[in-house]
């Protein structure tokens, strides 16, 4: 009876729906793409205002109804009732990326998008258009006032989305009259909302095209002629590129005007327009035997959860020519695009060198890392619960890599080292963890025998096979942290006691770009999803050990049944199997009873020259009152860390200096070795804070602002929390809600101080996550 009442529900709104489409059709004529005029104001008054108030919500991939405003080509292709983020679907979703799989907006309303623009004559510009009709719904009907919004809102990632079409739209007010736009948050200013109704008004003119100056096209033919060279060695190269660099936010040196690139294969050659090969991955088949790698401005604001900012100048090409054309070696022929082929890089670029390789990926290994913490996965719980919230990660020295040795060796294992990915989007996962951890194994022990006969006039791994960055690269640590359903790496070793530490080689990190970079699929099924995150368990385990070959026997065996403690029977046997104890032993000296501290100590000693220290707090000019209150959140009780969110981005206010901290939840774990019940393996009392200097995260919680002088206070206040009441009273005292009147204002200065911070890595906040606490 339940599912036939809901039945004739849904065929009565799709009734009045029709209806209220015939209606305005009758008064403003049937809607029809329109061809809109262009304006120099788009982007001085009109985008502005989009990018603060709208792109905060609407730039990801799971931006509300798909509907992406972060450029003027998403905010007219309008949005999609469907949801990218799907962990129940059994097929592969549509492809729907911007810029890529469609450029007309009339290919857009044949995938299923519906306009929010107006789309009839120019007498319905206001009443046609959904994003004119939100933006009056909420000067109607302002935010109620109250610390913290009703039920009535649903803030949650999953929550149903209305995605009204405008002839549903009258439907939609009358039944949720608060979700005027912005969702959830104050209203826009009088000023602002008068100069989008004037430009929605007009017809909503969109941005002229942009005009690259005499320089940017120097050096954009530059960069296409270095890139698109005949010879073998030159085309097997920036295939390599290629595939490790399409998520990059490539920039010029010494370009002031923000712009940034991206890398794409086009069937058309330099010199002319661009015409893209819209693949789903990279190392997909082009389809045609001559294509070409160009250089396309990206178009869309810069947004902190997919920003990969990438240096392309004169030593970076030099450092390319020296590993990958001057060095002495011969392309025996060109390998093809087969699945099993492409999607497996030691088969592919088998004749590159291993070294260069290694030092390509390294030359930048924040962004190597990046890619799966800042790809196209905005929302990744699952493929995120494979990792810890809180590790180091340092790697094996490059110089330890043998040419001819461990290319062949490579070559030769590849079979080992197959990934799910070559299986496409449509799988079937679960039944492969076994298949997985044999073939983990047998790599595992092709590399012990591997690393024997490599050093056999050695007694075993000593501190020196961490890569110090040859004593200036800053990319030698890294620290990430995992926030849940959303992750950030950074430079340096943040934070001083990690909960892991992975030690990376060549072959694990190009496996960790192959499986969540370049071979995952956002619009995958579940069971590719799935499959990824279980083939992930191995990597993490295999930088685990790396790691962990560097302390004596015990300890080592002391840390492993910590980090996997009530583990799956499987996993513990994989992680405790002989043939991780049969590597050599550890040649680190050890002074204390406690080597895996001392150990932290030591990678900290031997990458100290190279370290970055601009989230460290005891490199902040703040105060020493300040400083002091903030080391004192690193040690707050298990009680007080339990309330607070993933990430609270903490303003103080000095006066006529501000400084913006982030304190960071690191939650605890029995082992993350489980796909499912992360809740029944968590251990709140180990839970711990990490205090940075700077914006850390793409996704803040809560919002925070603090007067220096009252630092001391906080600190304390904070500390005292049990309850959520006590929570609460602390956010009614320092925090700034969702709700607060003042909210956009702090908003516009929190990345105003985040852009002078941050600089190229800078860019806009996704207020999708804001709590309502």
């Amino acid at each position: 009876m339940r599912g036939l009442i809901w039945a004739l529900l849904v065929t009565v709104l799709v009734g009045c729906a029709a209806i209220a489409g015939r209606q305005l059709d009758a008064q403003f004529g049937a809607e029809d793409v329109r061809l809109r005029a262009t304006s120099a104001d788009y982007r001085t008054h009109i985008a502005p205002i989009l990018e603060s108030r709208c792109v905060v919500c609407h730039g990801c991939y799971d931006a509300p109804c798909q509907l992406k405003l972060s450029s003027f080509e998403g905010l007219e292709r309008g949005g999609h009732k469907t949801k990218v983020y799907d962990g129940t679907r059994l097929l592969t979703a549509s492809l729907t990326r911007l810029y890529v799989d469609e450029t007309r907006v009339e290919g857009w309303r044949q995938r299923g998008f519906f306009p929010v623009l107006n789309e009839r004559s120019a007498a319905a510009d206001l009443h046609g258009s959904v994003l004119a009709r939100m933006l009056a719904l909420k000067q109607a009907h302002p935010l109620p006032d109250q610390a913290v919004l009703p039920d009535s809102f649903d803030f949650s990632l999953d929550r149903n989305q209305q995605c009204p079409r405008v002839e549903e739209f009258d439907s939609y007010a009358r039944d949720y009259p608060l979700w005027g736009m912005p969702y959830g948050l104050p209203a826009l200013s009088d000023a602002e909302h008068r100069q989008l109704v004037d430009w929605l008004a007009k017809g909503a003119p969109g941005p002229r095209p942009l005009a690259l100056s005499p320089a940017e096209r120097a050096e954009l033919a530059r960069w296409e002629e270095f890139l698109n060279q005949p010879d073998n060695k030159a085309r097997l190269m920036s295939r390599y590129i290629y595939e490790h660099l399409f998520l990059g936010a490539l920039y010029f040196a010494n370009q002031r005007d923000g712009r940034f690139y991206e890398l794409v294969r086009s069937r058309t050659p330099p010199g002319e327009p661009i015409d893209l090969i819209a693949s789903r991955r990279p190392y997909d088949d082009p389809g045609v035997e001559a294509f070409y790698y160009r250089l396309r401005p990206r178009l869309e604001s810069v947004l902190v959860k997919t920003h990969m900012p990438y240096l392309l100048d004169d030593a970076r090409m030099a450092r390319w020519r020296e590993w990958f054309l001057e060095a002495d070696y011969q392309i025996t022929a060109l390998p093809g695009y087969t699945p099993q082929l492409a999607a497996n890089p030691f088969a592919t670029f088998a004749e590159l060198p291993v070294r260069s390789r290694y030092r390509y990926m390294l030359d930048e290994a924040q962004y190597t890392i990046m890619g799966f913490i800042k790809g196209p996965v905005c929302r990744g719980q699952v493929a995120l619960n494979v990792i810890n919230d809180h590790f180091w990660v340092v790697f094996v020295d490059p110089d330890r890599v043998d040419q001819e040795y461990d290319k062949a060796f490579l070559a030769e294992a590849s079979k080992d080292l197959g990934l799910p990915v070559t299986r496409q989007s449509n799988v079937m996962a679960l039944a492969d963890w076994l298949a997985y951890s044999r073939e983990e194994k047998a790599w595992q022990m092709r590399k012990g025998e591997h690393l024997r006969q490599r050093f056999a006039d050695s007694r075993g791994p000593a501190l020196d096979i961490v890569w110090s960055g040859d004593g200036v690269n800053t990319n030698a640590a890294l620290t990430v942290f995992r926030h849940f359903d959303s992750a950030t790496v950074v430079r340096g070793l943040v934070g001083d006691t990690p909960q892991t530490t992975w030690l990376v080689s060549y072959s694990l990190l190009e496996r960790i770009h192959y499986l969540l970079v370049a071979g995952f699929d956002v619009y995958g099924n579940v069971g590719h999803q799935l499959v990824t995150r279980l083939y992930m368990d191995f990597l993490r385990m295999e930088g685990e050990q790396n790691f962990l070959a560097l302390l004596p026997d015990s300890a080592r065996e002391e840390a492993l049944a910590h980090w996997y403690r009530e583990a799956p029977e499987e996993a513990q046997q994989f992680v405790g199997g002989k043939w991780f104890g049969e590597l050599m032993p550890s040649q680190v000296v050890y002074h204390s009873e406690q080597p895996l501290p001392e150990l932290r100590g030591l990678l900290k000693q031997r990458l100290d020259g190279v370290l970055d220290r601009r989230h460290s707090l005891r490199a902040n000019l703040a105060p020493a009152a300040v400083s002091a209150a903030l080391r004192e959140l690193e040690l707050l009780p298990w009680q007080a860390v339990a309330l607070l969110p993933q990430t609270s981005v903490l303003l103080v206010d000095e006066g006529s200096r501000r400084h913006v901290y982030t304190l960071v939840h690191n939650n605890a774990h029995l082992n993350v070795s489980s796909l499912f019940d992360e809740s029944k393996r968590r251990v709140p009392k180990e839970d711990t804070v990490t205090v940075v200097s700077g914006v850390l995260g793409a996704y803040p919680n809560q919002l925070l602002r603090v007067n220096a002088g009252q630092m001391q206070a906080f600190s304390q206040t904070v500390a005292a929390m049990t309850t959520e009441a006590d929570y609460a009273a602390m956010l009614s005292r320092y925090g700034v809600r969702r709700s607060d009147p003042d909210f956009w204002a702090h908003s516009d200065e929190l990345h105003r101080l985040y852009r002078a911070q941050g600089g190229v890595e800078a860019g806009w906040l996704d207020f999708n996550r804001l709590d309502n606490r």
